[in-house]
């Protein structure tokens, strides 16, 4: 939050001005396609997509790939021009901060210009759903040719309910659907909705923020990711998280457990280096180390426990078919 709290007033309007209309939005993505569309030789193959409940730890894990070098991303460096990244390459001076700080969430994890970041779900929500479906391709080539990379690579979380469109739209694509303990995953969900909330009722251009950029996860704009036979409807009660956890992963499980294609990741086993070991593979890219932090609490909360045992259960079943 920190970040947007010093954006000056002049940098506040071009946000607004560039992202809140949406024939802003689709303007500067027309404009892009006429522009440098034709003069990419780059083709789509082998894109990743990583997703996941909030807080799973999707950053983390879009950095660990990124840092390979290989891939193409949405960054920081990117905003507000997500729809048109090469115009703004050409009239910004993309990547001057190098300067790291820890992002809004608090939780550790440092970010600068060049880090990537979960901007997509901008451009699905710019158009309906069939424009997106036969833009999306032209806008992963528009990206991958702004910063030279033959692979493209997305976190978004929001792609969890969009999986077997992007399976559609690029058969060639891998998926990583990532996970971790219900309660530690519930409770930092709880805690991250309480936080941003507050600073968003301090603060309206943090709300303005996270709405163009359709993060919608927790906070004041909170949309369940899944909406469908709620029993738990108190945003406050660590059980209205614990069940979006249970209804999301158990669809998730039952649609996409032994697609070769798609591998579900346990977030908090990632610093044993196994895990990524077997991602790497999964990608056919080299592997090389990265620091991941050792994410596992020991979180001791009052829940429903009718719930939490259901949890439990499909945890252990997650973490059997896990990589």
């Amino acid at each position: 939050m920190d970040a947007v709290n010093n954006y000056n007033f002049w940098q506040q309007l071009l946000h607004r001005i560039v992202l809140s209309p949406r024939f802003m939005r689709e303007m500067m993505f027309d404009f892009e396609k006429s522009v440098f569309l034709n003069k990419s030789k780059i083709e789509v193959k082998n894109p990743v997509f990583v997703t996941g409940l909030a807080r799973a730890g999707t950053t983390i894990l879009l950095e660990a790939i990124h840092a390979s070098g290989k891939f193409a991303s949405l960054s920081y460096s990117d905003m507000p021009f997500l729809m048109a990244p090469n115009l703004w390459k050409k009239i910004s001076k993309r990547g001057v901060n190098q300067q790291k700080i820890e992002r809004a969430h608090r939780d550790g994890i440092m970010v600068n210009a060049a880090s990537p970041e979960a901007f997509e779900e901008v451009f699905w929500r710019t158009f309906s759903r069939q424009e997106a479906e036969r833009q999306f391709k032209n806008y992963i080539v528009l990206i991958q040719h702004s910063y030279q990379q033959r692979r493209y690579l997305s976190k978004n979380n929001q792609n969890v309910n969009r999986i077997a469109v992007l399976q559609k739209i690029l058969p060639s694509a891998k998926i990583l659907i990532i996970f971790k303990d219900p309660i530690n995953h519930a409770h930092s969900l709880l805690k991250q909705h309480l936080k941003f909330s507050k600073a968003q009722q301090e603060d309206g251009f943090i709300k303005d923020y996270m709405d163009w950029i359709h993060h919608s996860e927790f906070g004041l704009s909170y949309q369940p990711i899944t909406s469908e036979n709620l029993k738990h409807t108190n945003l406050e009660c660590i059980d209205h998280w614990l069940e979006q956890w249970l209804l999301l992963y158990a669809k998730l499980i039952k649609a996409h457990e032994g697609d070769p294609n798609i591998v579900f990741v346990n977030g908090e086993l990632l610093h044993s280096g196994e895990s990524w070991q077997k991602i790497s593979n999964f990608l056919a890219i080299s592997s090389y180390d990265f620091e991941f932090r050792d994410m596992r609490k020991n979180i001791e909360t009052d829940c429903n426990q009718e719930l939490y045992q259901k949890c439990k259960i499909l945890y252990d079943n997650l973490n059997k078919i896990a990589i």
